[in-house]
């Protein structure tokens, strides 16, 4: 099975950035797509971020497109989610995951691993 450990999120202003990391326990981290997604209260999960084992294919959902960036390092088996140009609309839990796949993937219920997740709060 593979751990998945995210950083804590925290509380930005609006316009602000924010990176979100996720470290996974595993020795073949790179042959996992990896992905990101969140929800805020009262709304189901959705899909905000995706990348291919090998980082060659980035998928983002069209509201964070611009804004966020996908990344990962796979000598440190971590992931991470640098967020930009933040708005009160991206508060939510955030969730990272991992796909037994090397191809990224939009859908959640293509991934086999989640972490905890963690809160990131926007303020207007």
């Amino acid at each position: 099975q593979v751990q998945l450990v995210e950083s804590e999120g925290g509380l930005v202003q609006a316009g602000g950035s924010l990176r979100l990391s996720c470290v996974a326990s595993e020795r073949t981290f790179s042959t996992y797509a990896m992905g990101w997604f969140r929800q805020a209260p009262g709304k189901e999960r959705e899909f905000v971020a995706s990348i291919s084992g090998r980082g060659v294919m980035r998928l983002y959902a069209d509201s964070v497109k611009g804004r966020f960036a996908i990344s990962r390092d796979n000598a440190k088996n971590t992931l991470y989610l640098q967020m930009s140009g933040l708005k009160p609309d991206d508060t939510a839990v955030y969730h990272c995951a991992a796909r037994s796949s090397a191809l990224a993937s939009t859908r959640s219920y293509e991934y086999d691993y989640w972490g905890q997740g963690t809160q990131v709060t926007v303020s207007s």
